[in-house]
């Protein structure tokens, strides 16, 4: 099959199956373009949660599959491809936070949603990109907030509200090799445009940027009237959306290299076998499920 008849046949399937497909910004332009719905980890937990399907198709990486196990149990989960995996949540193990929390007893520990199933169940209440400062400005008192994995957006985060936060030292490899000196160059290049940055990147970056946010907040910012030209400091994968929502605008990466590998690695050819062969199936166990449920439930109500 050519691929505009794989698509079709994929779509067949879903149908056939009661199955929705999820895709994430960053996945290829082909999987996104037959998604039921695309969007940031925000938009895919809410949709995971809320939707009537039999079986949930996740193209994205593990810990987003794992989330939509934890939130909708009683479905089916596949992840197309099982190594799809991520760096950043990687960054932090079971027993690494459990010293955390030890060495600061009286820390609320907020954990971003890139993070292990396992990781969340031992949180306090999980965020995104999308609502960190909402999420960390619900927490009572002014006691210190432990945030994990990611030390940018801690930072960024810390920076913007003022609060207490203990940042822990992981980071987003894609993000993070961003430097405010190739930010500087590209904008000699296109004098004329804005600078959107993800709250991942370095805060060297983030103080180059006229917005930060996170991906759908990105999206939202390239629509308003006076961005006509966008340099986007994020992964490459969400020119798609851009370029489909507003097709009579530029958009310029702030870097060649922008790319994450893990989100590029699933097919329209993965998708396909995993609806036929119902691969590969993602189960968060209840021990651990339960208590996750309970961060993302937290973080879900403020959403």
């Amino acid at each position: 099959m050519n691929q505009k008849e794989l698509q079709e046949e994929i779509r067949r399937l879903l149908r056939k199956k009661n199955a929705i497909l999820l895709a994430h910004y960053y996945e290829r332009d082909e999987v996104q373009e037959i998604a039921d719905y695309r969007g940031d980890s925000l938009g895919l937990s809410i949709e995971a949660a809320r939707t009537d399907a039999e079986t949930i198709v996740f193209a994205g990486v593990h810990f987003m599959a794992e989330s939509a196990s934890i939130l909708s149990p009683d479905k089916t989960v596949l992840l197309p491809r099982q190594e799809a995996g991520c760096p950043l949540a990687d960054m932090v193990t079971a027993p690494q936070l459990a010293a955390a929390r030890e060495k600061h007893p009286e820390a609320k520990v907020v954990t971003y949603i890139n993070s292990a199933a396992i990781i969340k169940a031992h949180s306090d209440i999980c965020c995104t990109s999308a609502n960190a400062l909402r999420v960390v400005g619900s927490l009572p008192g002014a006691g210190p907030i432990l945030m994990i994995p990611d030390g940018n957006l801690a930072r960024y985060v810390a920076r913007q509200t003022g609060r207490q936060i203990i940042p822990w030292e992981g980071c987003c490899p894609v993000h993070d090799r961003l430097t405010a000196a190739a930010v500087r160059a590209v904008r000699g290049l296109h004098p004329d445009a804005v600078f959107a940055a993800h709250p991942e990147c370095k805060g060297e970056v983030l103080d180059l940027a006229d917005f930060v946010g996170s991906t759908t907040g990105i999206i939202g910012y390239a629509g308003r009237p006076e961005v006509t030209k966008l340099i986007v400091g994020t992964e490459r994968g969400v020119f798609y959306e851009l370029q489909t929502r507003y097709p009579t605008k530029t958009f310029i990466p702030a870097a060649e290299d922008f790319l994450c590998l893990d989100m590029k690695l699933t097919t329209l050819e993965d998708i396909h076998a995993a609806l036929i062969e119902r691969r590969y199936i993602v189960k968060v166990p209840e021990a651990v499920r339960i208590p996750a449920r309970r961060a993302l439930d937290r973080m879900l109500e403020l959403s």
